[in-house]
Protein backbone atom coordinates (compact mmCIF):
# COMPACT_ATOMS: atom_id res chain seq x y z
CA UNK A 1 0.00 0.00 0.00
CA UNK A 2 1.56 3.26 -1.21
CA UNK A 3 2.71 5.39 1.52
CA UNK A 4 0.15 8.39 0.82
CA UNK A 5 -2.58 6.47 0.73
CA UNK A 6 -1.99 5.28 4.07
CA UNK A 7 -1.69 8.89 5.34
CA UNK A 8 -4.68 9.84 3.21
CA UNK A 9 -6.40 7.00 5.61
CA UNK A 10 -5.58 8.71 8.45
CA UNK A 11 -6.73 11.97 7.72
CA UNK A 12 -9.96 10.11 6.62
CA UNK A 13 -10.38 7.86 9.74
CA UNK A 14 -12.43 8.06 12.55
CA UNK A 15 -9.82 8.31 15.08
CA UNK A 16 -11.09 8.73 18.20
CA UNK A 17 -13.40 6.20 17.49
CA UNK A 18 -11.30 3.56 16.70
CA UNK A 19 -9.39 4.29 20.01
CA UNK A 20 -12.39 4.03 21.91
CA UNK A 21 -13.28 0.63 20.84
CA UNK A 22 -9.38 -0.44 21.08
CA UNK A 23 -9.47 0.92 25.00
CA UNK A 24 -12.18 -1.11 25.46
CA UNK A 25 -11.64 -4.31 23.71
CA UNK A 26 -7.54 -4.04 25.59
CA UNK A 27 -9.40 -3.47 28.97
CA UNK A 28 -11.90 -6.77 28.34
CA UNK A 29 -11.52 -9.67 31.00
CA UNK A 30 -12.10 -12.86 27.99
CA UNK A 31 -10.35 -15.58 29.84
CA UNK A 32 -8.63 -17.53 27.37
CA UNK A 33 -9.39 -15.49 23.98
CA UNK A 34 -7.68 -12.55 25.76
CA UNK A 35 -4.74 -15.01 26.54
CA UNK A 36 -4.60 -16.32 23.11
CA UNK A 37 -4.73 -12.87 21.66
CA UNK A 38 -1.69 -11.75 24.26
CA UNK A 39 0.59 -15.10 22.80
CA UNK A 40 -0.34 -14.14 19.02
CA UNK A 41 1.12 -10.29 20.04
CA UNK A 42 4.15 -11.87 21.75
CA UNK A 43 5.16 -13.67 18.72
CA UNK A 44 4.12 -11.31 16.14
CA UNK A 45 6.31 -8.41 17.69
CA UNK A 46 9.23 -10.93 19.35
CA UNK A 47 8.91 -9.78 22.93
CA UNK A 48 10.79 -11.12 25.32
CA UNK A 49 8.23 -12.44 28.36
CA UNK A 50 11.75 -13.63 30.66
CA UNK A 51 12.18 -9.99 31.19
CA UNK A 52 8.69 -9.57 32.59
CA UNK A 53 7.91 -9.63 36.32
CA UNK A 54 5.40 -12.56 35.92
CA UNK A 55 6.17 -14.33 32.59
CA UNK A 56 3.11 -16.04 32.03
CA UNK A 57 0.77 -14.85 29.28
CA UNK A 58 -2.26 -16.54 31.27
CA UNK A 59 -1.69 -14.19 34.52
CA UNK A 60 -2.96 -11.23 32.53
CA UNK A 61 -6.31 -10.88 33.33
CA UNK A 62 -6.63 -8.23 30.37
CA UNK A 63 -4.84 -7.16 27.21
CA UNK A 64 -4.05 -3.61 29.02
CA UNK A 65 -2.41 -5.38 31.84
CA UNK A 66 0.08 -7.42 29.43
CA UNK A 67 0.67 -4.05 27.96
CA UNK A 68 1.51 -2.17 30.97
CA UNK A 69 3.57 -5.38 32.39
CA UNK A 70 6.24 -4.72 35.33
CA UNK A 71 9.78 -6.20 34.20
CA UNK A 72 11.54 -8.03 36.76
CA UNK A 73 14.14 -6.22 39.36
CA UNK A 74 17.28 -5.99 37.59
CA UNK A 75 15.98 -5.69 33.75
CA UNK A 76 16.97 -2.23 33.33
CA UNK A 77 20.04 -1.32 35.73
CA UNK A 78 19.71 2.40 36.25
CA UNK A 79 23.20 4.18 35.08
CA UNK A 80 24.74 5.45 38.52
CA UNK A 81 27.13 8.13 37.54
CA UNK A 82 25.82 11.20 39.17
CA UNK A 83 26.24 13.63 36.28
CA UNK A 84 24.29 11.59 33.57
CA UNK A 85 20.66 11.34 32.96
CA UNK A 86 19.36 7.81 32.34
CA UNK A 87 17.09 6.91 29.03
CA UNK A 88 13.60 7.32 30.13
CA UNK A 89 11.74 4.26 28.05
CA UNK A 90 12.32 1.28 25.74
CA UNK A 91 12.20 3.22 22.61
CA UNK A 92 13.91 4.56 19.15
CA UNK A 93 15.76 8.00 18.79
CA UNK A 94 13.14 9.59 16.19
CA UNK A 95 14.79 13.03 16.90
CA UNK A 96 17.04 14.84 18.47
CA UNK A 97 19.22 17.68 18.89
CA UNK A 98 19.31 21.47 19.41
CA UNK A 99 16.53 23.91 19.48
CA UNK A 100 17.03 26.41 16.69
CA UNK A 101 14.46 29.52 16.59
CA UNK A 102 11.86 27.56 18.76
CA UNK A 103 11.95 24.90 16.03
CA UNK A 104 12.34 20.91 16.96
CA UNK A 105 13.34 18.85 14.06
CA UNK A 106 10.07 16.29 13.31
CA UNK A 107 11.44 14.46 10.60
CA UNK A 108 13.70 15.15 7.43
CA UNK A 109 12.28 18.49 6.27
CA UNK A 110 10.06 18.91 8.98
CA UNK A 111 9.99 20.88 11.69
CA UNK A 112 7.60 22.10 14.36
CA UNK A 113 7.26 25.31 17.12
CA UNK A 114 8.01 24.26 20.72
CA UNK A 115 5.37 26.66 21.78
CA UNK A 116 3.28 24.71 20.63
CA UNK A 117 4.19 21.49 21.99
CA UNK A 118 4.29 22.91 25.23
CA UNK A 119 0.18 23.54 24.76
CA UNK A 120 0.98 27.66 23.65
CA UNK A 121 2.81 29.12 26.65
CA UNK A 122 5.42 31.42 25.12
CA UNK A 123 6.59 32.02 28.66
CA UNK A 124 7.37 28.05 29.01
CA UNK A 125 8.45 27.92 26.11
CA UNK A 126 11.40 30.53 26.29
CA UNK A 127 12.87 28.27 29.45
CA UNK A 128 13.74 25.97 26.43
CA UNK A 129 14.96 29.08 23.61
CA UNK A 130 18.07 27.47 22.14
CA UNK A 131 18.37 24.34 24.28
CA UNK A 132 18.00 20.37 23.24
CA UNK A 133 15.62 17.99 22.80
CA UNK A 134 14.89 14.45 21.94
CA UNK A 135 11.86 12.38 20.19
CA UNK A 136 12.07 9.05 21.26
CA UNK A 137 9.30 6.42 19.38
CA UNK A 138 7.59 3.44 21.52
CA UNK A 139 7.08 0.60 18.80
CA UNK A 140 4.37 -2.08 20.35
CA UNK A 141 6.96 -4.50 21.36
CA UNK A 142 8.57 -2.26 23.69
CA UNK A 143 8.09 -1.91 27.14
CA UNK A 144 5.49 1.05 27.70
CA UNK A 145 6.04 2.38 31.36
CA UNK A 146 7.80 5.77 31.45
CA UNK A 147 10.51 6.90 33.90
CA UNK A 148 12.58 9.97 34.92
CA UNK A 149 15.66 10.46 33.57
CA UNK A 150 17.19 12.54 36.42
CA UNK A 151 15.74 13.38 39.95
CA UNK A 152 12.90 16.15 39.73
CA UNK A 153 9.88 17.63 41.48
CA UNK A 154 6.49 18.49 39.26
CA UNK A 155 5.88 22.05 38.63
CA UNK A 156 3.23 21.60 36.18
CA UNK A 157 1.54 19.19 34.61
CA UNK A 158 -0.38 20.38 31.15
CA UNK A 159 -2.89 18.38 28.97
CA UNK A 160 -3.38 19.40 25.40
CA UNK A 161 -6.21 17.95 23.59
CA UNK A 162 -5.31 17.10 19.42
CA UNK A 163 -5.56 14.91 17.26
CA UNK A 164 -4.77 11.28 17.51
CA UNK A 165 -2.68 10.20 14.18
CA UNK A 166 -0.41 7.31 14.18
CA UNK A 167 3.32 8.85 15.36
CA UNK A 168 5.37 5.88 13.51
CA UNK A 169 7.76 7.01 11.65
CA UNK A 170 6.00 6.85 8.49
CA UNK A 171 3.45 9.54 10.04
CA UNK A 172 5.98 11.75 11.25
CA UNK A 173 7.54 11.92 7.42
CA UNK A 174 4.34 13.28 6.15
CA UNK A 175 2.17 15.04 8.66
CA UNK A 176 3.15 18.57 9.38
CA UNK A 177 3.00 19.37 12.84
CA UNK A 178 2.61 16.02 14.20
CA UNK A 179 3.77 16.27 17.57
CA UNK A 180 2.03 19.86 18.51
CA UNK A 181 -1.69 18.72 16.77
CA UNK A 182 -1.76 15.48 18.84
CA UNK A 183 -2.98 14.92 22.18
CA UNK A 184 -0.68 15.05 24.53
CA UNK A 185 0.48 15.20 28.67
CA UNK A 186 3.52 17.99 29.22
CA UNK A 187 5.38 17.43 32.40
CA UNK A 188 7.52 20.15 33.44
CA UNK A 189 9.79 19.35 35.74
CA UNK A 190 12.82 21.41 38.08
CA UNK A 191 15.99 19.32 38.40
CA UNK A 192 19.10 20.66 39.36
CA UNK A 193 19.94 21.30 36.20
CA UNK A 194 16.81 23.53 35.15
CA UNK A 195 13.61 23.37 34.08
CA UNK A 196 12.71 19.32 31.89
CA UNK A 197 9.85 18.64 29.92
CA UNK A 198 8.84 15.16 29.50
CA UNK A 199 6.17 15.46 27.14
CA UNK A 200 3.79 12.24 26.44
CA UNK A 201 2.16 11.95 23.26
CA UNK A 202 -1.33 10.61 22.53
CA UNK A 203 -1.62 8.45 19.44
CA UNK A 204 -4.15 6.14 17.50
CA UNK A 205 -5.34 3.62 19.68
CA UNK A 206 -3.56 4.89 22.38
CA UNK A 207 -6.22 3.63 24.95
CA UNK A 208 -4.53 5.71 28.24
CA UNK A 209 -1.89 8.15 29.39
CA UNK A 210 -1.27 7.61 33.36
CA UNK A 211 0.74 8.91 35.88
CA UNK A 212 2.18 7.72 38.98
CA UNK A 213 0.71 11.23 40.88
CA UNK A 214 -2.78 11.50 39.05
CA UNK A 215 -3.90 8.15 37.65
CA UNK A 216 -5.04 7.78 34.27
CA UNK A 217 -5.20 11.94 32.51
CA UNK A 218 -7.25 10.39 29.63
CA UNK A 219 -9.47 8.92 28.28
CA UNK A 220 -11.88 10.62 28.90
CA UNK A 221 -10.92 13.34 26.11
CA UNK A 222 -10.97 16.87 27.12
CA UNK A 223 -11.72 19.67 24.22
CA UNK A 224 -9.95 22.06 26.58
CA UNK A 225 -6.43 22.77 27.46
CA UNK A 226 -5.95 22.20 31.47
CA UNK A 227 -3.21 22.77 33.87
CA UNK A 228 -2.28 21.35 36.70
CA UNK A 229 0.27 23.46 39.41
CA UNK A 230 2.12 21.77 41.92
CA UNK A 231 3.84 22.79 44.96
CA UNK A 232 7.70 22.65 45.51
CA UNK A 233 8.06 21.11 48.63
CA UNK A 234 5.71 20.18 51.38
CA UNK A 235 2.95 16.72 51.35
CA UNK A 236 1.67 17.89 48.32
CA UNK A 237 5.20 17.69 46.36
CA UNK A 238 5.72 15.20 43.45
CA UNK A 239 9.17 14.56 43.75
CA UNK A 240 10.48 11.69 42.00
CA UNK A 241 13.75 9.90 41.62
CA UNK A 242 15.87 9.50 38.55
CA UNK A 243 15.12 6.24 37.23
CA UNK A 244 11.65 6.15 38.92
CA UNK A 245 8.46 5.27 36.93
CA UNK A 246 6.69 8.57 36.20
CA UNK A 247 3.85 7.48 33.68
CA UNK A 248 2.92 4.91 31.00
CA UNK A 249 1.09 3.96 27.66
CA UNK A 250 -1.73 1.55 27.15
CA UNK A 251 -0.52 1.16 23.70
CA UNK A 252 2.39 2.69 21.90
CA UNK A 253 3.55 6.43 21.44
CA UNK A 254 6.21 9.09 22.01
CA UNK A 255 8.17 10.70 24.46
CA UNK A 256 9.33 14.07 24.25
CA UNK A 257 12.03 15.82 26.31
CA UNK A 258 13.13 19.57 25.90
CA UNK A 259 16.04 20.83 28.06
CA UNK A 260 17.00 24.61 29.27
CA UNK A 261 20.19 26.16 27.29
CA UNK A 262 23.53 24.78 28.35
CA UNK A 263 22.41 22.22 30.33
CA UNK A 264 23.41 18.25 29.14
CA UNK A 265 25.16 17.01 26.06
CA UNK A 266 23.69 13.66 24.67
CA UNK A 267 25.83 10.66 24.59
CA UNK A 268 27.97 9.88 21.76
CA UNK A 269 26.06 7.02 20.17
CA UNK A 270 22.45 9.14 20.02
CA UNK A 271 21.27 9.41 16.31
CA UNK A 272 18.27 9.25 14.77
CA UNK A 273 16.89 5.45 14.84
CA UNK A 274 19.07 4.04 17.42
CA UNK A 275 17.35 2.17 20.10
CA UNK A 276 17.40 2.83 23.67
CA UNK A 277 17.32 0.85 27.00
CA UNK A 278 15.26 2.31 29.67
CA UNK A 279 17.50 3.46 32.91
CA UNK A 280 21.00 3.19 29.82
CA UNK A 281 22.65 6.35 29.88
CA UNK A 282 21.33 8.97 27.76
CA UNK A 283 22.79 12.85 28.42
CA UNK A 284 25.26 14.11 30.26
CA UNK A 285 24.42 17.36 32.47
CA UNK A 286 26.97 20.23 32.14
CA UNK A 287 25.99 21.84 35.39
CA UNK A 288 25.75 19.60 37.99
CA UNK A 289 24.31 16.52 38.93
CA UNK A 290 20.86 14.52 37.94
CA UNK A 291 20.67 12.98 41.41
CA UNK A 292 20.91 13.34 45.04
CA UNK A 293 24.19 11.72 46.47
Amino acid sequence: MHDNFKIGLQYCAPKQTLTQLAGKLASLKAGKLTTAVIRWFIRQYGIDMTEARNPDPAAYATFNDFFVRELKEGARPIDIQPDMLCHPADACVSQLGPINDGQLIQAKGHTYDAQALLGGDNELAEQFKDGHFATLYLSPKDYHRVHMPCDGTLRQMIYVPGELFSVNPMTAENVPNLFARNERLVCIFDTSFGPMAQVLVGATIVGSIETVWAGTITPPRSPRLHVWNYPADGEQAVTLKKGEEMGRFKLGSTVINLFPQGAIEFAEELATGVPTRMGSAYAQCLTGTVQEG
